[in-house]
């Protein structure tokens, strides 16, 4: 484990593996480096396998300016130039993917390819009126998640955004309290993103110049917003695929770890 200063923040990192292609795994919204522990050793037995706490979350500093998108991407950038990883492979969950796709049309000569599960790219659907419907539910649910960040009842949003938001009603109770904690120690870096014009956004043009991999993912149980998001994307990317994970939901490389290590591990194999 290690810090590396980056863009003004000290960033926490773990570096696992000795040998093979490096895999960069991005966190999402509230988590932290912890989130992937349970597919870290299985893919670190073929990879250089990099975790970190993006800027604000946990172990990494806090700065007092609000975050953004756009600093998250370039955090990620200089990791991977800073520990002379490039080309590597870069590994997303939600917002983490979000940030991964990014970093693709942004900076292609640092990446091998991109695995995103679910990046929360809504913003491609505003024009779409058969998804008005699910994306002012969407809104509905976010906006008490938000006052109660606001109000400083950082516990109560947690418990909300995972339950009505996230990972389905009662799915707080059935967390650890490892987990419950890093969820209300980070709820003010999701204050960040929801205050970001940018947070759900992402330009196509950019991406139909990435001619690398991309393995884009989603579970058979996540909510059906995702799955029209991730048909643009593939639209727009000249060499995407879409598996989807059967019985998962929003975070299989914590519910489905197995299944989830070994479609990412024989992804990277076959575009080697």
């Amino acid at each position: 484990m290690a810090y590396t200063r980056l863009n003004g923040v000290e960033i926490f990192h773990e570096l696992h593996g000795r040998g093979g292609p490096a895999l960069v795994l991005v966190h999402g919204s509230w988590d932290s480096h912890e989130n992937w522990r349970l597919v870290v050793g299985q893919l670190a037995q073929s990879f250089r396998v990099l975790v970190y706490d993006r800027r604000g979350h946990s172990q990494s500093e806090r700065p007092a300016s609000p975050g953004s998108v756009t600093e998250d991407v370039a955090d990620l950038a200089g990791l991977i130039e800073r520990l002379d990883l490039a080309p590597a492979w870069v590994a997303g969950n939600s917002f983490g993917a979000s940030i991964s796709l990014r970093l693709a049309g942004a900076r292609p000569e640092l990446l091998r390819g991109v695995i995103a599960h679910e990046p929360p790219l809504f913003a491609l659907l505003a024009q779409d009126p058969a998804t008005a419907p699910i994306l002012n539910e969407i809104g509905a649910r976010i906006a008490p998640v938000v006052e109660r960040i606001a109000s400083g009842d950082h516990a109560g949003a947690a418990r909300r955004f995972v339950d009505e938001v996230a990972l389905g009603p009662g799915s707080w109770a059935q967390l650890s309290p490892e987990a419950r904690a890093i969820f209300i120690e980070n709820a003010p870096t999701f204050l960040d993103e929801a205050n970001d014009p940018q947070q759900l956004t992402i330009d196509l043009d950019h991406l139909k110049g990435f001619t690398q991999p991309v393995l884009l993912t989603t579970g058979a149980q996540s909510p059906p917003i995702y799955a029209p998001v991730l048909s643009i994307l593939a639209d727009a990317l000249p060499a995407a695929e879409i598996h989807t994970f059967p019985g998962a939901g929003h975070i299989p490389h914590v519910t489905h770890a197995d299944a989830y290590a070994e479609i990412t591990a024989a992804f990277i194999r076959e575009h080697g």
